[in-house]
């Protein structure tokens, strides 16, 4: 049983993977923390709460954190990919949420020490909240077993800019400040999220399921008809789910090296581009003196049929 934090800015991947770290008997979810970054925190956490009372766990904390990034800058949305309720328009609008009465930064620095070196935080928004924790409690790393970032793009291309990716072009001063942190930090990015795919086959699957599958289904069509404007194929990256699966061992990587990841923090083009030492190397990438970040390349396959069956079944 692997003890997580989900840290979220609750849009359809998110979703997903809040079903699946619900649903998974390897999984212990003891808390939720919201970003802002799909949509606003507080939409966030409303949606953060409506699907985890789906999933049966409206027991697990949800705590608000960060309202717009690091720097002070104004906070940019993301509605043309997750609907202006950030669940595709399917969000029940007479939900009332339970939050916790802590901040996120409480709720993480709490739950670090009731399971000092088991938490797994993974987190699949932009990385405000971890960083506003590091600033409150320097002391953090010491007790959380590892960071699994959703964010990032190695060597593919961004998803926001020729070279960015949404989570980290988000916030790029406290991504830095997440990886320059001395805890165990895998990345989950782009290279890898969008080789795992979730097919309108999937989505259909998902319709004749249960409850929680015919919820799927309707906020994944939005999000597919997004994907198919942009890629021209009715099929989504797994972003949030693949990175959960890869923190929790529900799915095994096949080449995952250790390099040394930094992000690009300039007001240029590049803002927010994760740097890493695969650039310009061939073959499987050696590991080097130094290098400490673990950037997921490849997995196994299958992940995606598994994730669709738990969630259809419930």
């Amino acid at each position: 049983m692997t003890t997580v934090l989900l840290d979220v800015d609750t849009g359809i991947d998110d979703a997903l993977a809040i079903f699946t770290a619900a649903l998974s008997n390897s999984i212990d979810l003891v808390g939720c923390t919201v970003t802002w970054g799909n949509v606003d925190v507080e939409q966030g956490a409303r949606n953060t709460s409506e699907v985890l009372q789906l999933a049966g766990h409206g027991d697990v904390p949800i705590a608000v954190g960060a309202a717009g990034p690091r720097n002070g800058a104004p906070a940019i949305f993301s509605p043309q990919v997750h609907g202006d309720d950030g669940l595709g328009g399917c969000a029940d609008t007479a939900h009332v949420p339970t939050l916790a009465s802590e901040s996120a930064v409480e709720l993480m620095l709490r739950l670090s020490h009731e399971h000092a070196g088991s938490l797994e935080i993974v987190a699949v928004g932009p990385l405000t909240n971890l960083a506003a924790a590091l600033d409150a409690d320097p002391t953090l790393p010491e007790r959380i077993r590892q960071v699994t970032i959703m964010g990032g793009a190695a060597l593919a291309p961004g998803n926001v800019s020729e070279t960015a990716e949404a989570n980290i072009w988000h916030d790029p001063e406290a991504a830095q400040m997440v990886f320059d942190a001395p805890w165990e930090t895998t990345m989950v990015g782009l290279d890898v999220t969008m080789t795992s795919l979730i097919t309108d086959e999937h989505r259909a699957r998902l319709a004749a399921g249960g409850a929680i599958g015919r919820f799927s289904a309707a906020i994944l069509d939005y999000y597919l008809r997004f994907y198919e404007g942009y890629t021209g194929e009715r099929a989504s990256g797994n972003h949030d789910a693949l990175a959960l699966a890869v923190a929790t061992g529900l799915v095994r990587t096949t080449l995952s090296p250790l390099v040394d990841v930094t992000v690009d923090c300039s007001e240029g083009d590049s803002r927010g581009r994760t740097v890493t030492t695969l650039e310009g190397q061939w073959g499987m990438w050696p590991e080097r003196d130094g290098d400490r970040h673990r950037v997921v390349m490849e997995v196994e396959p299958g992940f995606e049929e598994r994730m669709v069956d738990l969630l259809a079944r419930a």
